[in-house]
């Protein structure tokens, strides 16, 4: 009813009414709004002296009345509400209306719907708590959020700053950053981000809440920590160990909540008897440490010890420490693999449940016995590639969804093709479908290690619209004209096709062509069984076509150089499974030319298609921007890179791509790779945007150096290429079936489309670093006498902090911290190639290095980029996901014979991986350092290298610097 939803954004606010809407938005829930208040019939006029409440509850009966007369009795309407009176006024009135409170309505309608009855009994038994602590409490803990008229007439003026909450994840009891949105009408000078400092001064804003923050006087701002410390329960910051002061503020008040469910776990029992007598009440620990922990109501407690389960936040009030929640489900055992899964999951809100029957019935039919075939009638209306084109594909070994393939050809006039076919995805899923509103809620594929979630039903995917060898597909090809020395473009199509790839090659075998190598011709299946004269001739035409590919794509790559594209840094794990999806193995993907090949193509590809589609719809296009970074995120950059004696100018890409290539150490390749790496992370975010949210100037793609780049090679993976494809069939296929509407969203509809799959593509992100990272911990945790060896490995140094140093790995891809102190105060000290041990003493942080001096006058200096010998731990929780932890075991390089194995990074070109980290990253990487650079010569002045007072009060000093988690990042 209209009535209701209304009542609900008038009794309930914003947000639960915004989830209402999106709620009957869904196609899925068959949901229909009726519009009782705008029909002759159903509507009521209010009454003088009536009460809106009891209006809308007399409106809503009435119109149910209405409609079970309209449906001439044929159907019950049950109105369930939670006024008493109204169920003693209007529950016997009229036959076939029932007025029943709800859980009268799930006892007589759903009595063996279980687990909707226990979340009924959980919310109730929450809510009665909640008021029950309201009357009991009158004390305050927190400060009153401040009205929203209040709080938005604070930001247009500018007294108030406007931002979303990043709760440091390593310091969550204390530190938390506001990222600022933008300041309403009125103009600021502050740049930075500001520090939330305390729980206090965060005032009940929880990881991820839209705030507005009120700055605190100059006097009373405070630095970042800059020590590695523990990231659990840590409520004080270490002394002498922050950072340069920076805008600091608190919150007054919270302009949009961004709760959803939480995975969390019950204390031990020991830690519950401690809470108190109460065993009702519960202090659940969530498994995201920026969030605190949850009151809630259960007498399952100790039933569900050992498990991870899901509760929601009902409330946070002024009055109380802590935020009341109530329990919703549960997952699975503790360190249980689909349990873990199913929690990083929950913790990202990925929903992945089984495609609906509807879903299916959409879908069309194809089986081994009865293949899909192409329809003589949508022949006619296509460009056949099948007998003109030699296409192939080159995927990942076991790839599925082939979403794109290639062809190059020389023309009559001796000029060349070059061909970009893409799965025509659109044509199987309409606008506004069932599948297609699924798709568009799931918005990507999601990949994790060891499985994957798709976004259209597999029969598409992996069958109908992947674009497999030896059969027949529907595409949308990007066909270039080109010059054939110059690859200079001279013209350009977009058509629908027909194609029949030739060839479905895995990088391996393709790049073995393209170096020569002869061997991997009988891994390609479609060459086998072939008279040797046949199998020559169609060898020498594909390897041709892979040659003058390279060929091509080296050319565009060089011109994306020149205009300032970034070659930037990063390393892929590659997770090797058996057959019962055990760990045995974790191995960097290797870098490969041909990879590069294809993508060059892709981008290709992606940039002509945003250029037309945002010809013809300079509103409605749906592109993706990279924003110039923050310059202030290179500070640590500039500074690691003038430690080798580099200068890295970073006011444009261009500046900033010639300094990295200038920036080699002859003696140490890895130099350059760390420092293309930390390049990487202070990149802001890639993100889809309507062409009518933003002026032109804005559209540029900092990290590709396009002036205009979107998203439309992957159509069965991302739903950002799916509205892509219908743009594009709108403006250069003139469909003349159905209206352009059809096809096209307005601006508005487009941006908020757009901050979905933004969204749902950084969750997507995160859930598949978390995957690794679990089976990463289980590959460590897993080792024996025998498999030992593989926790030792080469380390190289690149943050140095105030208790020790962060280490990268290059052989598993792994950055994490390295104490040089310990929690009993002693520090580190390293003699030859001796195996480290821990001495009392003290530590001294330069600005590039870090010299530990033991009791006895004993030192070891680490500095920038040295290269260590770690041994790799996993720290285990029960409440937390498992964390890889590095110790220092030797002052030296680990040589063996997979050397050579953790030198090969892979470089990750933004337009292989685009440039892509978390806010998280983005903060630590304008970090500063807090530590006054001290004179090469200062030992000169110490009284003695024995033990002295001097010592002993730089160790008093140091108790002071704690500990820290394996994962921490910069």
């Amino acid at each position: 009813m209209q009535t209701a939803c209304q009542a609900v954004q008038h009794q309930k606010g914003r947000r639960q009414y915004n989830q209402l809407r999106n709620l009957v938005k869904d196609a899925r829930h068959d949901c229909i709004v009726f519009a009782n208040e705008f029909h002759q019939h159903s509507y009521l006029p209010r009454e003088k002296g009536e009460s809106m409440e009891k209006w809308q509850t007399r409106s809503i009966y009435n119109a149910a009345v209405w409609y079970y007369n309209h449906c001439l009795g044929q159907m019950p309407v049950v109105m369930v509400t939670e006024d008493e009176d109204a169920i003693r006024q209007y529950g016997n009135e009229t036959e076939g209306v029932f007025v029943i409170s709800f859980k009268n309505y799930l006892d007589n309608f759903w009595p063996d719907l279980k687990a909707a009855h226990e979340l009924f009994d959980s919310i109730l038994q929450a809510q009665r708590e909640r008021e029950s602590e309201s009357q009991e409490n009158n004390g305050k803990e927190y400060s009153e959020h401040l009205p929203v008229e209040i709080l938005e007439a604070g930001i247009k003026s500018g007294r108030y700053i406007q931002g979303i909450l990043h709760v440091n994840k390593h310091r969550a009891q204390l530190e938390a950053l506001v990222r600022l949105q933008g300041f309403g009408g009125k103009e600021t000078e502050l740049q930075s981000d500001i520090l939330i400092y305390g729980a206090r001064a965060r005032n009940r804003a929880i990881h991820g809440d839209v705030v507005a923050v009120e700055l605190l006087p100059l006097q009373e701002w405070k630095g970042r920590t800059v020590a590695l410390c523990e990231n659990e329960t840590e409520d004080k910051a270490p002394a002498d160990t922050t950072s340069d002061p920076m805008p600091t503020g608190k919150v007054v008040g919270i302009i949009q909540k961004n709760w959803r469910d939480y995975v969390v776990t019950f204390p031990s029992k020991e830690e519950s008897q401690s809470q108190g007598r109460n065993a009702q009440k519960i202090l659940v620990i969530p498994l995201d440490y920026r969030i605190p922990k949850i009151r809630i109501s259960t007498q399952q407690a100790e039933a569900l010890q050992d498990y991870r389960i899901v509760v929601r936040i009902d409330s946070w009030e002024s009055t109380s420490v802590y935020p009341n929640g109530h329990f919703v489900r549960v997952l699975g055992r503790i360190g249980d693999l689909e349990g873990e899964i199913a929690a990083i999951l929950v913790e990202n809100s990925i929903c992945v449940a089984p495609f609906s029957e509807i879903q299916m019935s959409e879908m069309p039919v194809s089986s081994s016995k009865n293949p899909w075939k192409v329809n003589p009638e949508e022949e006619k209306n296509r460009l056949d590639l099948r007998d003109t084109h030699v296409i192939f594909s080159i995927d990942p070994q076991g790839c599925e969804d082939v979403d794109d393939a290639l062809s190059v050809r020389t023309l009559p006039n001796g000029n060349l093709e070059l061909g970009v076919h893409i799965a025509d995805v659109t044509h199987f899923v309409a606008a506004n479908s069932y599948t297609d509103v699924e798709a568009r809620a799931r918005a990507t594929t999601y990949y994790l290690a060891d499985r994957r979630y798709d976004m259209l039903p597999s029969v598409l995917s992996a069958d109908i619209c992947s674009l497999l060898s030896g059969v027949d597909r529907y595409a949308v090809s990007v066909l270039w004209e080109l010059e054939k020395e110059s690859y200079e473009m001279l013209r350009v199509c977009y058509n629908k096709t027909i194609i029949r790839s030739a060839y479905k090659l895995v990088y391996e075998a393709a790049q073995g062509l393209l170096d020569g190598d002869t061997s991997v011709v009988g891994d390609i299946l479609e060459l086998k069984n072939l008279d040797e004269r046949t199998r020559q001739k169609k060898l020498a035409e594909l390897v041709w076509a892979i040659s003058k590919l390279t060929d091509i794509a080296r050319h565009l790559r060089a011109k994306r150089d020149s205009c300032g594209a970034l070659e930037l840094e990063g390393v892929e794990i590659q997770v090797q499974l058996d057959d019962k999806q055990k760990i045995y193995g974790l191995i960097p993907k290797q870098p490969l030319e041909v990879q590069d090949t294809v993508a060059e193509c892709m981008i290709l590809a992606n940039h002509w298609v945003a250029k037309k589609i945002s010809e013809h719809f300079p509103h409605q296009a749906l592109l993706r921007q990279h924003p110039p970074p923050r310059q202030e995120f290179f500070t640590r950059l500039r500074e690691c890179a003038s430690a080798k004696g580099f200068s890295i100018d970073t006011r444009s890409n261009k500046t900033l791509a010639e300094s990295l290539d200038k920036a080699n150490d002859p003696l140490d390749p890895i130099v350059n790779k760390l420092l293309r790496s930390m390049a990487t992370q202070a990149m802001s975010n890639a993100l889809y945007f309507s062409t009518g949210s933003c002026p032109e100037e804005e559209f540029h793609h900092y990290g590709l150096a396009l002036e205009k780049y979107t998203h439309f090679t992957s159509p069965i993976r991302r739903y950002a290429d799916i509205v892509v494809h219908r743009l594009l069939t709108a403006a250069t296929l003139n469909e003349t079936k159905r209206d352009v509407k059809d096809y096209v969203f307005s601006n508005k509809d487009l941006q908020e489309l757009c901050r979905h799959i933004n969204n749902r593509k950084q969750a997507a992100q995160r859930a598949q670093k978390q995957s690794t990272k679990l089976f990463r911990c289980m590959y460590f945790k897993d080792t024996t006498t025998e498999t030992e060896e593989r926790c030792i490995a080469d380390g190289v140094i690149y943050s140095i902090r105030t208790n020790g140093v962060l280490v990268f790995v290059p052989r598993y891809g792994i950055k994490g911290p390295a104490y040089m102190k310990n929690k009993e105060g002693l520090v580190i000290y390293c003699q030859g190639d001796q195996r480290c041990k821990w001495k009392p003493g003290s530590l001294h942080r330069f600005q590039n290095k870090i010299t530990s001096t033991t009791t006895t006058g004993e030192s070891v200096t680490l500095s920038l980029f040295d290269h260590i010998t770690v041994k790799i731990h996993v720290q285990t929780s029960r409440c937390h996901a498992d964390t890889i932890k590095l110790e220092i075991i030797r002052n030296a390089p680990y040589q063996t014979s997979d050397t050579q194995v953790s030198q090969n990074f892979h470089v990750v070109k933004p337009d292989l991986a685009e440039v892509s980290q978390s806010a998280e990253a983005a903060q630590h990487a304008q970090e500063k350092a807090g530590v006054e650079v001290i004179d090469e010569d200062y030992r000169e002045y110490c009284q003695t290298k024995g033990a002295s007072l001097y010592q002993l009060l730089e160790e008093i000093k140091d108790l002071a610097l704690l500990d820290v988690s394996a994962d921490i990042r910069t």
